[in-house]
This record gives C-alpha cells, sequence and structure tokens, in this order.
C-alpha cells in the first residue's frame, strides 16, 4: 500500500541503529522519515521542531479554553487589589 511520506530524507530502522547521529546529520536539521520494510514507521524530529510543535499543540488547546469561555460575562479587575 502506498505511503505518504511527510520528509524530504528517510532512512531506513538500520541505517538508523548504525549511525544514529550520521542520520540525523544527513537530515541537516530537518525531520527524518524512518521506513521499516520501505513504510514509514516514525519520524525522528531535531529539538526545534519538536519544541514548535508543543508550543502549537499548547497553542490549540488554549484556543479551546478561549472558544469556551469567549461568551462569558466579565468582571472589571484592579491589579493591586490582587496584590493585597
Amino acid at each position: 500500500m502506498p505511503s505518504i511520506i511527510l520528509s524530504n530524507t528517510v532512512a531506513s530502522i538500520t541505517e538508523l541503529k548504525t549511525n544514529p547521529m550520521a542520520t540525523m546529520r544527513a537530515a541537516d536539521g530537518a525531520t527524518v522519515a524512518i521506513l521499516n520494510r520501505n513504510e514509514p514507521a516514525f519520524y525522528c524530529v531535531p529539538p526545534h521542531i519538536y519544541e514548535y510543535l508543543m508550543e502549537l499543540a499548547d497553542d490549540v488547546e488554549l484556543a479551546k479554553i478561549i472558544e469556551e469561555r469567549k461568551d462569558e460575562k466579565s468582571y472589571p479587575v484592579d491589579l493591586a487589589d490582587l496584590l493585597k
């Protein structure tokens, strides 16, 4: 069955096990699709991409909260009262 590979760099699990750092260096800071029997098994992502994805996921969760609360009544608050 054909698969979509969402990466410009691919490597086999064997290549990854043989030399993981060389596999990641070959991607030059991008994601690497790891193939098992020519099918994508998982993706290796460098830290900066992982951090970005986690921020996006957090933003989605915050957007849900905002959407749920957008019609709630608001109350004026004096920040000085909060520090007492």
